[in-house]
């Protein structure tokens, strides 16, 4: 090669690493982490040396219903503004820059240089075609419809009326949201805290509605947005400072008040009632005036505030419980006794002869003498031939106190250590329980005094059943909302309280409740006493309350956050839970007082067992509502049962995980079938059978309720994808009801206790015994649900004394610090009965509220 050539060739070379250096990236696809709400966030970016070619979420765990924009928004919007630093998803701000971390992290990989914090979103003109345009979005309980009206130029009206959300929780939201959008002209606003799934399918709803309306520019017009600006500091001072306006924090408050204190209740979301509104409402205590009474053992009637009730008879397999609990061992609790028999939880057969506690004895051998004075009584009358269903009910205190200790006690993942409730804890809030419903009646709350019905994983017919309230005392139900009756929870226990705090009670004028603020700090002395709390308004806007006497901590617990449960588990079987794991629970539930109390030192306890609840959605995790007593369970797979429906409910979540499916991403799906005249206990969101308007109780609702005849249930289960067949559900229903029938549903396998209710339709004889010829299936028609576990109440917690003060590691009380409700522990061991997480937390508020007034004497 001549020297020429060597020149030409040089030169050739040096432009083509000048060509090279001066590429933005260098070639090809490379990965980047980041952590999002559920755990990492893996992201895939593909670069040519100038051009960000795609962006792919290629793994991450995120919660569908929140982060769906998010994944499939931030992706694009890198793409086309070719830079990592775009706006975040409103709603899915933590996924949102997971996602852009995630990309940085690629880029910077590529050889990218990082070019800054994300731009400041600038909102566009977006023009449209004038009209009324309906939208629709996805809610909490169904699909959210909008009617937007638009100006050439802007929104000029937003009717949300159509939507089935839950009355304050998400229509709360609504009004602060029509307000931002329409000054935002946009659906890029933020979202109401605790109202997530309402926020996020009215946003989505609203652009829908958008895009229908010619928006001229859509992206835009999805961010869109106001900002919201804080305003000046806020300083206040009260006796009393309650975090949290749930049911606990409410108790506090207004038993505080009634105590002659100030009080001032923060609460992050935008209304009061915190996660008790979403519970299905009734509480467990027994009324003795609908039981038996040993005293006058025929009664067939009692009395409650001079009305007189029928009392109410046993559900079908009680006795077999009640003989069960007579034969329990009264020797000192052995776990080693499972060394060489296997634990089941539920099984009470096998876990009685390993003892019992010494703390619980005494309620045990009260029990067992209340328990044979009652077989004694009605033994005679079932071998005459009376069913058990027509016997009168047994009920009271000692057996709701033994079931809460057996009902929570239970063993680690490793078998190597017990749980199970405090016992001057649990015989605390029963016994508190029994002048609660008189406490709230009083401000106005209204109780099915005539019943005392039964719901999943309750394990006895004592809970309470709510009615709404009457505050403008006409003997009726106040109107609700959109429910006439006004038989909502907040009806029954909020309005009541919050009238009695800010309305009736003497010191009312010296009372707030601040909404959407959000507690992040208590406030302590130099002595280490909580003397206050520091929060912050959703604008911004700093927020301190000092306090005279007491800080309450009454936050809930932290089943929304998956990722917290997953880390604390010591109960449940690894791949149980997973990231995917949905919730029954609110968005703001995620342990934000425990984070405060164990800042000032506070101890926590029993935080490795979270119970999931067995009946929820397979779609959303929300609350399905319902009882094992009248309905079984049936595994997709084969069409048999393989539980016993009114067992614990982390009995029926541990069955689930082993007989289900995974649906739509939810393990652990199973079938629930019922006669459909049976009503499905609480505010279930489909109506009942007893409807003048039947449509909507026997509609089929996409992945969750479907009304058959047992001939249809085929091609449903093919519809559905599952493996079992109609041939095999059906005999799964005919063996039980007939088992129910005769009298040997012991025989069952599993076998059933406290049922009340056929699958089928039957006639009774006049001892109430079913006859067998009138039986019937064919025709019937059944509502079957297809139900799956998700998290829903967190028995760990802070460490407390009865006084409900808040302890250190050292068992020390820290001075001026109380907590109620779910945000505490050591009260229901590793699993709570259903129904007594509403009488522990107004029990264990009023509790602290006057242990406030007597520690400030």
């Amino acid at each position: 090669m001549n020297n020429y050539a060597k020149v030409a060739l040089s030169s050739v070379m040096a432009l083509s690493l000048v060509a090279c250096s001066s590429g933005k990236y260098k070639a090809g696809t490379y990965t980047g982490v980041a952590e999002g709400r559920n755990g990492d966030v893996k992201v895939e970016v593909t670069v040519s040396s100038n051009k960000i070619e795609s962006v792919k979420v290629v793994e991450q765990q995120e919660t569908e219903s929140i982060a769906s924009d998010a994944l499939t928004q931030i992706p694009e919007d890198i793409v086309k503004n070719q830079t990592a630093n775009v706006d975040t998803v409103s709603g899915a701000t933590i996924t949102s820059n997971a996602i852009i971390n995630a990309a940085k992290d690629a880029l910077e990989q590529a050889g990218a240089k990082d070019d800054g914090a994300a731009k400041k979103h600038e909102n566009v003109k977006v023009t449209y075609t004038e009209g009324t345009y309906t939208g629709t979005g996805n809610g909490y309980n169904g699909p959210i419809n909008l009617k937007v009206t638009f100006a050439k130029d802007g929104i000029t009206d937003i009717d949300y009326s159509d939507n089935k959300e839950t009355n304050h929780i998400g229509t709360p939201a609504f009004d602060y949201l029509v307000k931002d959008a329409i000054e935002a002209n946009g659906s890029g606003i933020d979202v109401v805290s605790g109202a997530t799934f309402t926020s996020n399918g009215f946003k989505n709803a609203l652009a829908d509605a958008a895009q229908q309306a010619g928006a001229s520019d859509l992206d835009g017009f999805k961010k869109n947005t106001v900002e919201h600006t804080a305003g000046e500091v806020i300083e206040k001072t009260a006796d009393v400072v309650v975090v949290g306006a749930g049911g606990a924090g409410m108790a506090t408050a207004v038993q505080s008040a009634q105590n002659g204190n100030s009080v001032i209740v923060l609460e992050e979301n935008a209304e009061i009632g915190g996660n008790t509104v979403a519970s299905g409402g009734q509480y467990q205590s027994v009324q003795p005036y609908l039981v038996w009474d040993p005293s006058n053992p025929d009664a067939t009637t009692g009395e409650y505030k001079g009305v007189t009730y029928n009392k109410i008879h046993e559900a079908a397999g009680n006795i077999k419980v009640l003989q069960e609990i007579l034969n329990w061992n009264e020797e000192p609790f052995d776990g080693d006794y499972f060394k060489d028999h296997e634990f089941v939880a539920g099984d009470i057969e096998t876990l009685s002869h390993a003892g019992v506690h010494a703390e619980y004895l005494d309620t045990l051998k009260a029990l067992k003498g209340e328990i044979q004075a009652y077989l004694n009584w009605a033994q005679p009358q079932l071998d005459a031939g009376k069913a058990e269903t027509e016997l009168t009910l047994f009920s009271t205190v000692n057996l709701h106190i033994f079931q809460t200790y057996y009902g929570g006690l239970r063993p680690n993942a490793e078998k190597t250590d017990w749980i199970y409730g405090n016992y001057d804890l649990v015989k605390q809030f029963i016994e508190g329980g029994q002048d609660l419903k008189g406490w709230l009646e009083d401000q106005g709350s209204i109780f099915d005094n005539s019943i005392q019905p039964t719901i999943v994983g309750a394990l006895w017919n004592r809970e309470n059943d709510f009615k709404g309230s009457d505050l403008d005392g006409d003997g009726k139900p106040d109107p609700d909302g959109k429910v006439a009756s006004g038989k909502t929870v907040w009806a029954t226990y909020f309005a009541p309280t919050r009238k009695t705090l800010l309305e009736t009670v003497d010191n009312h004028e010296d009372n707030d409740i601040m909404l959407r603020t959000k507690a992040t700090e208590l406030i302590t002395d130099k002595d280490g006493k909580v003397v206050g709390v520091k929060a912050e308004q959703y604008d911004g806007t700093p927020v301190t309350i000092h306090a005279n006497k007491g800080v309450v901590l009454a936050t809930g617990g932290y089943a929304a956050d998956i990722k917290r449960v997953m880390e604390t588990n010591d109960y449940w079987a690894d791949g149980d839970i997973t990231q995917q794991t949905r919730t029954t629970n609110r968005s703001s539930l995620v342990g934000d007082g425990l984070d405060m109390g164990e800042k000032v030192g506070a101890e926590t306890t029993g935080m490795g067992f979270t119970q999931l609840m067995p009946i929820s959605w397979v779609d959303n995790g929300n609350l399905a509502f319902g009882g094992g007593n009248y309905a079984i369970y049936v595994s997709p797979k084969n069409g048999e049962r393989y539980v016993n429906e009114t067992g614990e409910r982390d009995v029926l979540s541990l069955a689930e995980f082993e007989n289900g499916v995974s649906f739509e991403g939810a393990n652990g799906t199973v079938i629930e079938i019922a006669n459909s005249n049976q009503s499905i206990p609480g505010p279930y969101p489909y109506g009942t059978p007893k409807d003048e308007d039947i449509t909507t109780w026997e509609s089929d609702v996409k992945n969750r309720q479907y009304t058959r005849t047992v001939d249809q249930l085929g091609d449903l289960f093919k519809e559905l994808g599952f493996d079992c067949t109609q041939e095999e559900v059906e005999k799964t229903i005919r063996d039980y009801d007939m088992a129910l029938m005769t009298g040997t549903e012991g025989n069952l396998n599993p076998t059933k206790t406290g049922w009340t209710a056929l699958i089928g339709n039957a006639e009774k004889d006049e001892n109430g015994q079913y006859k067998v010829d009138t039986y019937t299936l064919d025709g019937v028609k059944l509502k079957i649900r297809l139900l799956a576990p998700s998290t829903h109440h967190t028995m760990g917690g802070l460490s407390v004394d009865t006084d409900r003060h808040v302890l250190d590691k050292d068992g020390k009380i820290i001075e001026g610090l109380y907590a109620a409700g779910e945000v505490t522990g050591g009260i229901h061991g590793g699993n709570r009965l259903g129904g007594n997480a509403i009488v522990e937390i107004f029990v264990s508020g009023r509790t602290a509220a006057n242990a406030i007034s007597a520690d400030n004497k």
